[in-house]
C-alpha cells in the first residue's frame, strides 16, 4: 500500500525522532495521533501544524504561517491561515519531498518538533497510521525538576 513518509524530530534535539507513515486520506488530526503515540506521551493537549514558506528557526516565523490545528483551537480572530486539522487530508496538501514544516503539541508546555516530508513509499503495514521507526528515547512528557529547577 502507499504510505505519505514523515521523519517526525524533536525540534531541539534532532537525533531523536520517528519515521511515521499515514495514507493520503487520512488527516493530520490523524498525524498528530500517531505522534502522540510515537513519542510516548500521556496526557492530550491542543496541537497545531505550521507551514511556513520555507524552513526556519524563529519560532515568530512558524507561528505567523498556514495553520492546521485542533479544532478547539481554530481562533476566528486569527492573523494568519487557520484550518481544521481533522478536515485536512494529507494527500490533498501537495507536499513536496524533503519540505519541513512544524507541529506544536501542548501550547503551555510548547513541545516543538520539525517534521520532514519524505514521499510516498509502499509499506506493508497492517494499520495506518503507522510508526516505522523510533530513534533515541522518548523525553518525559512532563520532566521532573529538582528544587532549583533543572532536570
Amino acid at each position: 500500500m502507499e504510505a505519505h513518509i514523515f521523519k517526525v524530530s524533536l525540534f531541539r534535539e534532532k537525533k531523536i525522532f520517528r519515521r511515521i507513515a499515514c495514507l493520503g486520506e487520512q488527516t493530520y488530526d490523524d498525524l498528530h495521533l500517531a505522534i502522540f503515540s510515537a513519542f510516548d506521551r500521556e496526557e492530550e493537549h491542543l496541537y497545531s501544524f505550521y507551514f511556513p514558506f520555507k524552513p526556519t528557526k524563529s519560532i515568530r516565523v512558524i507561528r505567523k504561517s498556514v495553520e492546521f490545528c485542533h479544532p478547539m483551537a481554530i481562533d476566528n480572530w486569527s492573523s494568519h491561515d487557520q484550518y481544521d486539522a481533522s478536515e485536512e487530508f494529507i494527500g490533498s496538501t501537495q507536499l513536496e519531498i524533503k519540505q519541513k514544516f512544524y507541529y506544536l503539541f501542548d501550547y503551555g508546555d510548547e513541545w516543538w518538533h520539525e517534521v520532514t516530508y519524505e514521499g510516498v513509499e509502499n509499506c506493508n503495514e497492517k494499520k495506518y497510521p503507522a510508526i516505522l521507526l523510533k530513534k533515541g528515547e522518548s523525553p518525559p512528557q512532563y520532566p521532573e525538576y529538582d528544587e532549583d529547577g533543572y532536570e
